[in-house]
C-alpha cells in the first residue's frame, strides 16, 4: 500500500460510513433503497455534514482576510518602494506576515481541507461502486444498491468521458453525457459567480492582491471544467452542493459582516441608515435626529482657585 492509499483508507472508511448512516436514515424515512434519491441525498447530506465541521475553519479564514485589508496600507507601501526588485519585495513582505502573525493562505483553508475528503469519495465511486467492490463500510449489498441508483438516468459512478462504455450495462450513453455535462456546467458557474460575488462586493477595489483573485476568478473555474469531465457523477453532484453552500454562506457573512471599505459595508450602511429613517417616520420624528451620534464627553469642572490674599481674609 502505498503513502497514498495510507493517507486515504481511513477518509474513505469515514466517507463511506457517513454515507451508509443517511442512506439507512433516508430509507427509513420511505425512499427506495436503491433509488437515485437515496443515494445523491447521501451525499448532499456528506456536504452539509462536511461544511458544519469547517465552519471554524470559515471563521479563521474571515480572520484572515480582515488582517489583509489592515496590512494593505503597508502592502502598498513595500510594493511601492520595492517596485524594480521582486524578490526584495517577496522578503518584505514575508517578514511583514511573520510580524503581525498573518497567513495569507489561510484563505484557502476550507478548500485544502476538504480535498482529502473530495478524493475519497472519489475512490469510494470510481474503485468502489462502478467496479461492484465493497470499500470502506459499504457491504456488497450497499455497493449493488448504489450500483443501481440512477439520476435522470445516469448512473452514480459515470463519467462524462467513458459514457459510451455504459452502453453495454444497459445505459444510454447520452444520459450520461447529459447529465455529467450540465452537472460540469453547472459546477463551473458556481464557481465562477462565488468567486465574483467575493470581488465585486467584499474587496476594495485598490487592494494588493485583486490581480491575483482576477486570475482566480477564471482559473478555478476553467480547472474545474476541464477536470470535471474526468470525475464521477456522485462527485459532480458533491462539489456543486459545497459551491452553493459557499454561495449562501459567503452571502450571509458578505451581507451583514462585510470587510471595511467595500461596497457591502457601503451597502450596509446604506440598509442601516434606511431602516432608521423608516423607524423614525413611523414615530413622527425628523430622520436626521435619529442618527446615532456618541454624546460628547462630559468635562468635570475644576474648582476654582482662590488666591492667597483671598485665603488669607477669610
Amino acid at each position: 500500500m502505498g503513502l497514498i492509499d495510507s493517507i486515504l483508507a481511513p477518509l474513505e472508511w469515514i466517507v463511506s460510513f457517513v454515507l451508509r448512516a443517511f442512506h439507512s436514515g433516508l430509507t427509513a424515512l420511505g425512499l427506495p433503497a436503491n433509488g437515485g434519491a437515496a443515494w445523491t441525498l447521501s451525499i448532499v447530506g456528506l456536504v452539509v455534514l462536511i461544511r458544519i465541521i469547517l465552519i471554524p475553519l470559515f471563521v479563521r479564514q474571515i480572520k484572515a482576510q480582515r488582517g489583509m485589508q489592515a496590512l494593505q496600507p503597508r502592502m502598498k507601501e513595500i510594493q511601492q518602494k520595492y517596485k524594480d526588485d521582486r524578490q526584495r519585495q517577496s522578503e518584505e513582505m514575508m517578514k511583514l506576515y511573520k510580524e503581525t502573525g498573518t497567513n495569507p493562505f489561510s484563505s484557502c483553508l476550507p478548500i485544502l481541507a476538504q480535498s482529502p475528503i473530495f478524493f475519497a469519495l472519489f475512490r469510494v465511486l470510481n474503485e468502489g461502486i462502478a467496479l461492484g467492490k465493497p470499500v470502506g463500510v459499504l457491504t456488497q449489498d450497499l455497493v449493488n444498491s448504489a450500483r443501481q441508483a440512477r439520476l435522470f438516468g445516469a448512473p452514480l459512478y459515470a463519467i462524462f468521458t467513458k459514457a459510451a462504455e455504459y452502453a453495454t450495462q444497459g445505459i444510454n450513453p447520452t444520459s450520461v453525457r447529459v447529465v455529467t455535462g450540465v452537472l460540469i456546467v453547472l459546477m463551473t458557474v458556481t464557481t465562477f459567480t462565488t468567486q465574483r460575488q467575493l470581488m465585486a462586493k467584499n474587496m476594495p477595489a485598490d487592494a494588493p492582491m485583486m490581480q491575483q483573485q482576477k486570475l482566480l476568478l477564471y482559473v478555478f473555474p476553467l480547472m474545474f471544467g476541464f477536470f470535471g469531465i474526468n470525475f464521477p457523477l456522485g462527485v459532480l453532484v458533491y462539489w456543486f452542493t459545497t459551491n452553493l453552500w459557499t454561495m449562501g454562506q459567503q452571502f450571509y457573512v458578505i451581507r451583514n459582516n462585510p470587510m471595511p471599505g467595500t461596497p457591502a459595508e457601503k451597502a450596509l450602511l446604506e440598509r442601516r441608515a434606511h431602516k432608521a429613517a423608516q423607524r423614525a417616520a413611523r414615530r413622527g420624528e425628523d430622520p436626521v435626529a435619529t442618527d446615532e451620534v456618541l454624546p460628547a464627553p462630559v468635562q468635570r469642572q475644576q474648582p476654582k482657585r482662590t488666591s492667597k490674599s483671598n485665603r488669607k481674609k477669610r
